[in-house]
C-alpha cells in the first residue's frame, strides 16, 4: 500500500498532464453542477409549491429523465453542436463548454425532480405560515429554499458526483483531446487501453477519493435531516 501511495505521489508531482486533467475535470464538474442545480432546484421548488394541471406529468417526466443514458445525451448534444447542427456556427463541439452542456442536461432533470419532491413534502407543513405572512411567489421560493436547505445540499453533492464520474457524454462531445478536454474518466479509459496503468491508477485513486468525500458529506447531510 505504501508503494502504491509513493507511486501516486511521484506521478502527481512530476506529471504535468495529470494535474491538468484534474483541473479540467474539476472545472467542468463544478460549472455543470452550479448551472444544472441552479436551474433544476429553482424549477423544482416552483413546481413543488404550486398546484396546477399537469404537475404530476412533469414529475413523471423528470423522474424518467433521471435515468437518461449519458451516451444518448452525448449524441443529442453532438448533433446540436456539430457543423450541420442548429448551433454548429458557434463551434462549441470538442470543448469544455460542450461537455458542460451535456452534464447540465443530465443534472437538471434529477435536481428538478428531487427539489420538487422535497418542496412538495415541506409545503404541507409551512403552507399556513407562508399564507399568514402574505409572501408573494418570489419570496415563497426563497423561503422554501431555506426550509429545504439540507435536502438541496444533498442534491448539489449528488449532481457533482454525477458530473465528475460520467464518461459517455464527455467522450462524445469533448473528444478526449489532450490538454484541452481530457478529464479523469476519459483519461482512465485511454491510459488503460494504452497499457499505461500507473497514470490510469493514479487518476482512478483521485476520482475515488473525490467521490468518497462527496458521498460522505451528502450522507451526513441527509442523516442530519432525518
Amino acid at each position: 500500500m505504501s508503494t502504491l501511495w509513493q507511486t501516486f505521489c511521484s506521478l502527481f508531482a512530476a506529471h504535468s498532464e495529470l494535474r491538468q486533467i484534474i483541473g479540467v475535470t474539476l472545472r467542468m464538474a463544478c460549472t455543470s453542477t452550479l448551472i444544472g442545480c441552479t436551474l433544476g432546484i429553482t424549477l423544482g421548488i416552483l413546481v413543488g409549491i404550486t398546484e396546477f394541471r399537469g404537475k404530476r406529468a412533469i414529475l413523471r417526466i423528470t423522474s424518467t429523465l433521471m435515468s437518461l443514458p449519458p451516451v444518448l445525451v452525448g449524441v443529442i448534444v453532438f448533433f446540436i453542436l456539430s457543423r450541420s447542427g442548429p448551433l454548429g456556427q458557434f463551434r462549441l463541439l470538442y470543448s469544455v463548454t460542450a461537455m458542460v452542456i451535456s452534464q447540465v442536461m443530465l443534472i437538471t432533470p434529477a435536481a428538478m425532480n428531487l427539489a420538487a419532491t422535497a418542496a412538495g413534502e415541506r409545503m404541507g407543513q409551512v403552507h399556513e405560515t407562508m399564507a399568514g405572512i402574505g409572501l408573494n411567489r418570489k419570496k415563497q421560493i426563497w423561503y422554501m429554499l431555506y426550509e429545504c436547505r439540507k435536502q438541496l445540499s444533498v442534491i448539489l453533492f449528488l449532481g457533482f458526483g454525477r458530473a465528475i464520474s460520467e464518461v459517455g457524454a464527455a467522450q462524445l462531445v469533448g473528444g478526449n483531446i489532450q490538454y484541452k478536454t481530457r478529464v479523469m474518466t476519459t483519461a482512465i479509459v485511454l491510459e488503460t487501453n494504452k497499457g499505461n496503468f500507473d497514470l490510469a491508477l493514479a487518476l482512478g485513486i483521485i476520482l475515488l477519493l473525490i467521490a468518497l468525500v462527496v458521498n460522505v458529506i451528502a450522507g451526513r447531510l441527509q442523516k442530519g435531516n432525518t
